[in-house]
């Protein structure tokens, strides 16, 4: 049975292609429960400034800053982000209402339809350290450049230039439905930490949206989510190292897979490890203790002097 309100909850999200088309998924949701919504679009500092890798603009959450100031000044009422750019620790009265059911978590190479560079020398494009730390770590001979910008950007300056191909979260492509023909999975790369879903932020005072919200939570994915950011937040990662996370559930276990590299490639830690679902908690932090007792304690201190140099 419907329920109905008086009560508008005002979604607020970024003006991009696919955080609109995040927001309206939510929408959607709301509204089948019987639920009154309208959506405010703004810009965000990382959309705006896309002359700099996200590294240097030194800003944690820079997707997700504007909409955090809109709703703690009454402008918005819940925020929906891509759940991979959302810093670990929320800011002071925000706080997580709801992970909707996780997409793909993988990344792809979108490429110009020759990949014989594999094989030899190529160039590729990436906005992320992540990606291409575990790039270099494959492909030692590569060069890989910067790309920034919302998905339609990247796609357009891939065509422009001369590079072989750039690295893109499928989920994201899928979305939109921008996915070229020209692209392969990269089965062997690890994703971000949360890549593929989508997290709904409320005010912490705000029982109504808090309450509505809830219903669209995800429990699985939810789960996996809070073991991959836990990883990250205890390697201390945000934008400015290589870190990738990746928990799945089956049946009544949970694998989890996670990797911290050098900016280079060169050094790479993985662990990978599979517990009982009743034993979820602190599992993320137990595996980045893992990771920082051999060797990525040195790993994170060089990244912190190349990163400032």
């Amino acid at each position: 049975m419907l329920m109905m309100t008086n009560k508008t909850i005002r979604i607020g999200t970024r003006d991009s292609e696919l955080a609109l088309w995040q927001a309206h998924t939510v929408e959607k949701k709301l509204n089948d429960l019987g639920y009154q919504t309208e959506i405010t679009a703004v810009k965000s500092q990382g959309d705006i400034l896309l002359d700099k890798p996200l590294y240097e603009l030194g800003i944690t959450g820079i997707f997700t800053k504007t909409l955090d100031i809109a709703m703690i000044n009454g402008q918005i009422d819940i925020a929906v982000h891509s759940m991979k750019d959302v810093p670990t620790a929320l800011p002071i009265g925000i706080v997580q209402a709801a992970v909707l059911e996780r997409a793909s978590e993988k990344d792809i190479l979108v490429h110009k339809g020759n990949l014989d560079f594999l094989h030899s020398n190529g160039i590729v494009a990436t906005g992320s350290l992540r990606r291409q730390a575990q790039w270099l770590n494959r492909y030692p001979n590569h060069e890989v450049v910067d790309l920034r910008g919302n998905v339609n950007t990247r796609l357009q300056k891939l065509k422009e230039n001369n590079w072989n191909g750039a690295v893109f979260a499928e989920a994201g492509l899928d979305r939109i439905n921008l996915k070229p023909e020209n692209h392969i999975d990269l089965d062997w790369m690890i994703p971000a930490p949360a890549q593929g879903a989508m997290v709904v932020v409320a005010m912490e005072t705000d029982i109504f949206c808090r309450e509505a919200v809830a219903k669209l939570n995800h429990k699985q994915t939810e789960i996996c989510t809070e073991i991959e950011r836990e990883f990250l937040k205890t390697l201390e990662g945000g934008c400015t190292a290589p870190i990738g996370a990746f928990a799945e559930v089956f049946e009544n276990q949970i694998r989890f897979e996670g990797l911290l590299c050098s900016l280079d490639g060169k050094d790479k830690i993985h662990i990978e490890k599979t517990i009982s679902i009743d034993s979820y908690k602190n599992f993320g932090r137990d595996c980045a203790l893992f990771v920082l007792d051999n060797g990525g304690r040195e790993i994170m201190i060089q990244i912190r002097k190349d990163l400032n140099k």
